[in-house]
């Protein structure tokens, strides 16, 4: 291992709760004279299919601590996510079946390792231990914790006073998710600025048993493309890491250049200087913020697939944005000739739009064209005869042949 203080640099990069800092050299200090890593943890409820973006800021700092030689365990919360995290949450969540949690829990164990080192990752799921509790236990367990303390949470204590209700099952979460902790023995645990109360409970729990108590660290809640609101897919302003090579280059090529910065600063492999130089270089005008923007949609998109890929992904960006050429990589649909089609519904049968209110609402904000033609009627219909090309937003788009 490199030395503590080389290791609390990487560690605190984008770090914005350290507790303890003198704590967390302390233990550095021991791992380094044992040769024993730390256990550092972070759990995720696997409560969608897919990961985004957001996601990947936890991810990103696990893979550091993986760097500096401790052991990393990627917790996979199949117990807990049956409760669903109440957290900044102003309504109870649906409760999801086993067979939910096991499917998106195994897409989770795919996706994480674009990522993580497989090889220096165990992957946990906390009902190994939390599903054999009994109901002593859980009494137990539950009497740890008051209802006034639990009531000082905000998203709580907002439900509470607008006569919303809360479901008992609910306070049991951060109580539970720290005994996640208590099992693991962990040294370290990571999270979203959002969960810093269900972090410190960790160390709550560690310390009645007697263990050490674990060092919570707290990474900031990665905003979307709308650079307003955290990145959601409920709010269309992710960058799944599933999403293709194209998909994934054009829409960090479509965040402002102050967003980009943060981007780099959480996401980026880059070293604090190298980014720090690419601001300097910025604000000195010597780098294009276009030329910046490119360096970083071709190391993200060259992370969830390969660097042909992400070269690729930029010619065809350059093409359709730069050139106003079309994708090299366009849908093609084959249509029998026959009676005009109306247009949402063409929008809708080619899936450049999920539904037909969908394609109205595409064209009522002007977003669609007819071989470079804006369309403005959302009644208008499509003369079935040749070939047209389709154009959704900015990077959707169809070849449609009639026959």
């Amino acid at each position: 291992m490199i030395g503590v203080e080389e290791q609390l640099e990487l560690i605190e990069r984008g770090v914005v709760d350290c507790i303890s800092r003198e704590e967390l050299r302390k233990k550095l200090e021991r791992a380094i004279a044992t040769g024993v890593p730390l256990k550092v943890k972070a759990g995720f409820d696997p409560t969608a299919p897919d990961l985004h973006l957001g996601h990947t800021v936890l991810l990103q700092k696990l893979k550091h601590f993986q760097d500096l030689g401790h052991d990393v365990y990627f917790l996979i919360g199949d117990f807990t996510g049956l409760i669903g995290d109440p957290t900044g949450k102003s309504e109870t969540r649906k409760a999801l079946t086993r067979d939910d949690i096991a499917r998106n829990a195994e897409t989770y164990k795919e996706q994480v390792f674009k990522i993580l080192d497989p090889q220096k990752t165990k992957v946990a799921f906390n009902s190994e231990w939390l599903g054999k509790l009994d109901s002593f236990d859980m009494i137990r367990i539950a009497s740890e914790l008051t209802v006034a303390r639990m009531l000082e949470r905000d998203d709580f204590k907002k439900r509470f006073e607008s006569g919303r209700p809360i479901s008992i099952h609910e306070f049991l979460y951060p109580l539970i998710q720290g005994y996640d902790s208590v099992a693991m023995h962990a040294d370290v645990e990571l999270g979203g600025t959002d969960q810093l109360f269900n972090l410190l409970m960790g160390r709550d729990m560690q310390r009645s048993r007697g263990q050490e108590a674990q060092i919570v660290l707290t990474l900031p809640l990665l905003e979307g493309l709308d650079g307003v609101n955290k990145m959601s897919k409920s709010l269309g302003n992710y960058i799944g890491i599933t999403d293709s090579a194209n998909d994934i280059y054009g829409k960090v090529m479509s965040i402002s250049d102050t967003l980009m910065l943060r981007y780099f600063e959480l996401l980026s492999d880059l070293s604090s200087e190298e980014i720090a130089g690419l601001q300097t270089r910025l604000e000195s005008g010597e780098m294009h913020p276009k030329t910046v923007k490119q360096k970083l949609a071709l190391e993200l998109t060259a992370r969830f697939h390969s660097a042909n890929e992400a070269l690729q992904a930029q010619e065809n960006f350059d093409n359709v944005f730069a050139r106003h050429d079309l994708p090299d990589d366009m849908i093609e649909y084959t249509i029998p000739s026959g009676e005009k089609i109306w247009l949402p519904k063409l929008l809708t049968d080619t899936q450049l739009v999920s539904s037909t209110s969908e394609g109205r609402r595409m064209i009522g904000q002007n977003a669609v064209s007819i071989d470079g033609e804006k369309i403005t009627d959302a009644n208008f219909e499509v003369e079935p005869s040749g070939t047209v090309i389709l154009k959704v937003g900015k990077r959707r788009f169809c070849r449609v042949r009639f026959e």
